[in-house]
């Protein structure tokens, strides 16, 4: 720890100092560690080093390691750093942050001298630097603010204690609450910077790219939505909770559940659904950003619309997930790829996240006989009656199942119902591998997530020659009532079947058992909502702002201003009656007791100070008979002895010293008894006598129960 200046509040100003540098180190590193970059290890060994150095500043460890100690592990890492890059991390950036850490808590651990403050600092700018550039979320900002305040309080404190170490050195405000006074300058002044810097961000005209734009690629969070799923994988993913999608729906009917469908797959291997490679059709987008897939008739559909907006967080899929047929699509690319599954693709990886708004039209809504759709192609037919060598006791259960149904449709509704029915939903995955996971589900574990499901139904309608294929996506979502929008997680990842029937087209079943709704009703759960909201305002205002969104605030704030203008008189008057009839009906219940109240404030006000002051005193006056007395108690009874004499009409000038005032009293028992008090005085007040103190108390009860004769 920093030398002290050999007072207490030099002491304190070096300990203030030393958790400020530590507070920014620890706002860097907290940073880093919240962008999910940091391994266990060196995330573990940080924050001991960190707890380790803050002990020992509040006094509560001693811990000295010496400069020889301190070089040794220095060298004895750097010697560990090939073999960590050669076979443990195998990976230069990885080793290299490793080697950082591990000398960023040397350092922690040993700081003492100004230099070394110097290097933290440097430390704890290039780990919130880096932060800044790996993490995309709201927790970043909040380890900002957190590094504004402790450097302001670094720099502050650091003046402070520079100054103390000069000669000669006299502060103003002297030493009393120099602690409140540091902590309330350093939090006045990152709020400020705060507050002007925010204003500036929404005012300064540049776009979102310009201000976060991306040194290193992001990683991909979550995979399951490429050309190929295998059995098991979406149960890997619904155990996570990450958030992946906020929809907002601008205008039609919420429908529940709404399946946000991302890619069919059609060709299955027994393990595994997968699309052949393709290169699909590329739509070309219009220069306002609006693709219109659908064809012009099937726009006159009858039927229920719904326009939403989507946010899509950064996962290892080019997917567009979409509710429903899309009649209208807007999106800030130059080219969507759809493919023969009526997939739509953005023919790169979503690493940096996605946003668009859609207009789509809802099939489960069309009245009977609405659609006409033609036959299936005879290859897409082929291709999606594929089958591979499956157990034999799969058909020969669909055909069961169906045996006294007639339609293609209504085989199809009899199969989703018996799924649902006779088979349990569980997300607990297998132990170890079988070699056939279908007819496992279906004769012996009988239950399983989602996959397992729509791939049954898809296998067994393709056994009774019903063109199908299986979808992934996600479904419904929960509505957060904070933010307005739709949090779907990477729990509401979900899989079920399209079949492609006669007339129809394309339907949509699903045979997967509903889950149980577990009502959100527990504090977290609403605290919950609360975060998620503030990191939509995040992603929506501080990430995506760009030219348009400045343009959309300042509308609402051009709007806003022409309705306060327009009718702000009529406001203000209506507010004023209402103001009057209020106060009039509270003064009528209240008045009495408010009048008497406000009076007891007022006196309390008017005589607050002198009762404190005299209560002062008189636990002072107190402590000296006591025998706890110091020089400036001598001045306390020196005041009240001239208070006493100057109600007797005694007055002592400001020019003369209490000696003298004393000589000039004409003679009396009391003034004697001045005379005294004024030797006891300057024996206490300047040769620091602490019996003094008692005969100035004994003396002046006696002056105040004489009298000038």
């Amino acid at each position: 720890m920093a030398g002290s200046a050999g007072t207490a509040p030099a002491a304190f100003v070096d300990r203030f100092f030393d958790l400020s540098v530590l507070g920014l180190v620890s706002s860097g590193y907290l940073a880093v560690l919240g962008s999910g970059y940091l391994d266990a290890p060196t995330a573990a060994l940080t924050a001991i080093g960190l707890l380790v150095r803050a002990a020992m500043v509040l006094g509560l460890l001693r811990l000295e390691i010496s400069a020889r100690v301190t070089a040794a592990l220095t060298l004895g890492y750097i010697a560990f750093y090939p073999l960590d890059y050669l076979f443990i991390s195998r990976d230069f950036v990885t080793a290299t942050v490793h080697l950082v850490f591990f000398l960023a808590t040397i350092k922690v651990l040993t700081a003492h001298a100004t230099r070394d403050y110097v290097f933290l600092g440097i430390i704890g700018f290039l780990e919130l630097l880096a932060a800044s550039i790996l993490s995309a979320n709201l927790t970043f900002f909040v380890f900002l603010a957190l590094f504004l305040v402790f450097g302001v309080a670094t720099f502050a404190s650091s003046e402070i204690r520079r100054s103390l170490r000069k000669p000669h050195n006299l502060p103003r405000a002297g030493w009393r609450h120099l602690n409140r006074r540091l902590v309330a300058l350093t939090l006045s002044m990152s709020f400020g910077i705060l507050v002007l810097t925010g204003g500036l961000f929404f005012l300064l005209p540049r776009t979102a790219q310009a201000a976060f734009g991306r040194l290193a690629p992001q990683r991909f969070h979550i995979t399951g939505f490429s050309n190929e799923v295998v059995l098991g994988e979406l149960g890997e993913i619904q155990k996570q909770q990450t958030a992946l999608m906020h929809v907002r729906l601008v205008s039609g009917r919420p429908v529940q559940p709404l399946k946000w469908r991302g890619v069919a797959l059609g060709e299955f291997d027994g393990k595994r659904w997968h699309n052949p490679p393709e290169r699909g059709t590329a739509l070309a987008i219009g220069p306002d950003g609006i693709l219109q897939p659908a064809d012009p008739s099937q726009r006159r559909r009858k039927g229920e619309r719904i326009q939403y907006e989507v946010q899509l967080s950064p996962m290892a899929t080019d997917a567009l997930f979409l509710a429903g047929t899309p009649e209208l699509i807007r999106i800030n690319a130059h080219v969507l790829i759809r493919t023969s599954s009526d997939s739509y693709r953005l023919g790169f990886p979503n690493t940096e996240g996605m946003r668009y708004d859609a207009y789509s039209y809802l099939e489960e809504s069309a009245p009977p006989g609405e659609t006409a759709a033609p036959p299936l192609a005879a290859d897409l037919r082929r291709a999606y009656l594929e089958l591979p060598r499956v157990d034999a006791r799969i058909p020969e259960l669909a055909r069961a199942v169906t045996a006294s149904t007639g339609s293609d449709e209504r085989r199809a509704r009899v199969l989703e119902q018996y799924l649902q029915t006779s088979y349990s939903y569980t997300t607990r995955l297998l132990d170890h591998a079988v070699p056939d996971p279908l007819a496992n589900f279906l004769f012996d574990r009988r239950a399983g997530h989602c996959e397992y499901f729509a791939s049954a139904m898809a296998v067994m309608l393709r056994t009774l020659g019903i063109p199908s294929r299986v979808a992934t996506g996600f479904e419904s979502g929960i509505y957060n009532p904070v933010s307005g929008w739709y949090v779907i997680r990477a729990s509401d990842a979900h899989s079920w079947v399209e079949a492609y029937l006669p007339g129809r087209g394309w339907t949509t079943f699903d045979p997967t058992p509903p889950a149980e709704d577990v009502p959100l009703t527990s504090l977290w759960a609403r605290l919950g909502f609360y975060m998620d909201a503030a990191d939509t305002f995040w992603q929506e205002w501080v990430l995506n702002y760009n030219l348009d969104q400045q343009l959309i605030l300042a509308s609402k704030m051009e709007n806003s201003g022409r309705s306060l203008g327009a009718r702000w008189l009529d406001r203000v008057r209506a507010a004023a009656m209402r103001w009057r009839r209020e106060a009039a009906a509270f003064g009528r219940r209240y008045g009495v007791p408010a009048v008497l109240f406000a009076l007891i404030l007022v006196v309390a006000y008017l005589a607050g100070p002198r009762v404190r002051a005299w209560w002062r005193t008189l636990e002072r006056v107190r402590q000296v008979k006591r025998g706890q007395a110091c020089p400036s108690d001598a001045t306390m009874l020196y005041s009240r002895m001239l208070r006493v004499m100057k109600r007797r009409g005694f007055e002592k000038p400001g020019w003369i010293t209490p000696r003298e005032f004393a000589r000039l009293l004409p003679a009396s028992g009391t003034t004697a008894l001045v005379g005294s008090f004024t030797a006891a005085y300057n024996d206490l007040r300047f040769g620091g006598n602490p019996d003094a103190a008692r005969r100035m108390v004994y003396l002046i009860e006696q002056i105040e129960r004489q009298g000038l004769s």
